[in-house]
């Protein structure tokens, strides 16, 4: 007998034992805590004992709990459910030069520092988000790698291309004439139907919403920041061709007359909303659309890091958008939590919900703006409180997040569909 046939019945025998080492981990699993937040009553229950099988909550507080379910103590802390931001860009960031990384890297580039910053987003407690624009569909490539268990990471509901005009502030604008010119499959267009067109090539290649830039923006390097660019008729052709799709639309939008004609041509949310009027937070109501107000990157962003002309647009805008917002929260206006991470530094998403209280809301609302009213905008009914039939979304923190919300800023306990990822 050769050495090699001697030693295929030892590498055998190894297997089946180092197999018998390894614990099988049972379809169920019991979290425990201290107490939860119950988002819809408001209210601090205690104890929490959260049953989960299969990726899903199968009960909670049950009177008896099922036989040989794996338990997770958690001890003195309070869950919540995932958290969901409805306003990032996990590919990318303000490192760097990132002004001209358009031009100076690639897709592959773009996606992999996607992973980086999911999985810091998750750790941070975000199980779900909207990414709302990416490059060369990076965030549809990612969320299909999420979904799949290959990268830690959100649940991402991406948008692929934001759509706007040419030269908007959706095209790759500060560049020579013939560098990265855009078309429709970018998300450069004009005229409805070429925004029509946009929009499907978009659907084509996996988006499950669209972003269009209504009005100019900060960081891009046209004039103002936010006169209005696409016409009402662009929006509403979007609105349109994306609802036969099954699909909300997202509006960037700064400025008063962009905001107005998006509301109008029937956009889900308004995303910063810098500049509101009185007619538009009365439409808004009216017709039910979202803010987002991303109202903490306010307080966050480093104007020293900008380009000079970027930095004036921005300290233009600042004080228009946090009196914009206490104006909405005053006034009642829907609110779902959005940070536009790249913008912020990803992983520090929930300093947000800080800021949102700064402008007027209590921390149940901002706490239920990333959560129920998430969901809402989302137009899901799987996630956002701890309840039967949900997925199995779940974090923790210490102590009471409705008497102290910065504590959202130290997530110490973090699931996704029944896995953990964090712990402490």
């Amino acid at each position: 007998m050769s050495c090699k046939s001697q030693r295929a019945p030892r590498f055998i025998a190894a297997l089946i034992l180092l197999a018998a080492s390894i614990p099988v981990r049972g379809q169920v699993t019991v979290v425990r805590a201290a107490r939860m937040l119950d988002v819809v009553s408001g209210q601090i229950v205690r104890p929490a004992v959260v049953v989960i099988e299969k990726g899903r909550i199968q009960s909670v507080n049950p009177a008896s709990l099922p036989t040989g379910a794996t338990t997770i103590e958690l001890g003195d802390l309070t869950l919540l459910p995932g958290l969901m931001d409805m306003h990032t860009h996990i590919t990318g960031d303000l490192e760097g030069n990132w002004v001209a990384r358009s031009v100076t890297g690639s897709v592959a580039d773009e996606a992999i520092r996607g992973t980086y910053h999911a999985r810091q987003t998750l750790l941070a407690g975000f199980t779900t988000i909207r990414n709302l624009g990416a490059g060369g569909f990076s965030d549809i490539a990612l969320a299909r790698a999420t979904d799949a268990g290959m990268v830690d990471g959100p649940r991402i509901i991406g948008a692929g291309h934001s759509l706007g005009i040419t030269g908007g502030h959706c095209d790759d604008t500060g560049h020579a004439p013939g560098i990265n010119e855009l078309d429709y499959r970018s998300g450069v267009a004009d005229g409805p139907d070429a925004f029509v067109h946009a929009v499907r090539y978009q659907v084509k290649h996996g988006a499950k919403v669209i972003k269009i830039c209504a009005t100019a923006g900060v960081l891009s390097f046209e004039g103002s920041v936010g006169a209005q660019q696409m016409s009402e008729a662009e929006m509403r052709a979007v609105v349109e061709e994306a609802a036969r799709h099954g699909l909300k639309v997202a509006a960037h939008a700064h400025g008063p007359e962009g905001i107005l004609a998006a509301v109008k041509a029937g956009v889900a949310s308004i995303e910063h909303g810098s500049v509101l009027t009185d007619e538009i937070i009365r439409l808004m109501k009216e017709k039910g659309t979202y803010l987002v107000p991303t109202t903490g990157l306010l307080d966050a962003i480093k104007l020293e890091n900008l380009p000079p002309p970027i930095r004036a647009k921005a300290e233009r805008v600042i004080p228009l958008a946090r009196e914009s917002h206490r104006k909405a929260v005053q006034a009642g206006v829907k609110i779902a939590f959005g940070t536009d991470a790249a913008v912020l530094t990803h992983g520090t998403n929930a300093i947000e919900f800080a800021a949102m209280v700064a402008r007027g809301m209590s921390a149940l609302d901002a706490i239920r703006a990333a959560t129920l009213n998430a969901a809402d905008l989302l137009g899901v009914d799987d996630r956002g409180t701890i309840t039967a039939g949900k997925l199995a979304d779940l974090v923790a923190v210490a102590g009471n997040p409705l008497e102290n919300v910065r504590l959202l800023e130290e997530v110490k306990f973090v699931m996704k569909g029944g896995t953990i990822y964090k712990r402490p």
